[in-house]
């Protein structure tokens, strides 16, 4: 019986288990979105957000440098690189200040082409991702901030993504297949073995 058991094993070890939500919690305070199946968002949310409530009481006792700096090593245990932990108290922390909890926001996305599992997106509240915004600011001129679409759009353009679904400037560029071109037969295979 599994009376009051308070996490999910994830079908790995526990060495196995801690190092991948450590891995987690590092992409999604590195970027503030993950992309990744429902059980493992639901045990990288309280995973996350101790991380972030360690630091914020390291940022509110700055006065006492010891308070910050204790704060920084429990958060290191879990976050062993120095960019994303300068980041957490440099940036996350104060974004927080006065939030008393729930850090996170956990989006469903549908279901993995491949095997079936649910998905879901993990953000941090308050970063809100448009990977097209990404796109855009990687050219050199400053372009225009794009609307927000707001949780709904996001979460109907990351579940179209998920399915493979284009949009509509990638369709247009791909070109109509060769009339004549190779096609691969399909040939069953001999019932029976050998």
């Amino acid at each position: 019986m599994r009376h009051r058991v308070a996490f999910r094993k994830l079908g790995r070890v526990t060495e196995h288990r801690i190092a991948m939500l450590r891995n987690q919690a590092t992409s999604l305070l590195r970027y503030e979105h993950l992309t990744t199946t429902v059980p493992r968002a639901k045990e990288l949310r309280p995973f996350v957000e101790r991380l972030i409530t360690i630091a914020k009481r390291g940022v509110a006792g700055g006065d006492a440098k010891h308070h910050t700096l204790n704060a920084r090593r429990l958060v290191m245990r879990d976050v062993q690189d120095r960019e994303v932990v300068t980041k957490l108290f440099e940036t996350i922390a104060p974004r927080f200040a006065s939030r008393p909890g729930g850090y996170t926001r956990l989006l469903r996305l549908g279901y993995r082409k491949g095997d079936s599992a649910e998905i879901a997106q993990v953000e941090l509240i308050g970063s809100e991702f448009n990977p097209k915004a990404v796109v855009e600011t990687g050219g050199g001129a400053e372009a225009p901030k794009p609307k927000s679409k707001g949780v709904g759009g996001r979460l109907r353009a990351a579940a179209d993504r998920l399915r493979g679904k284009k949009d509509d400037d990638t369709q247009k560029i791909q070109s109509k297949p060769v009339k004549g071109g190779t096609r691969k037969s399909t040939t069953p295979r001999k019932a029976g073995g050998s």
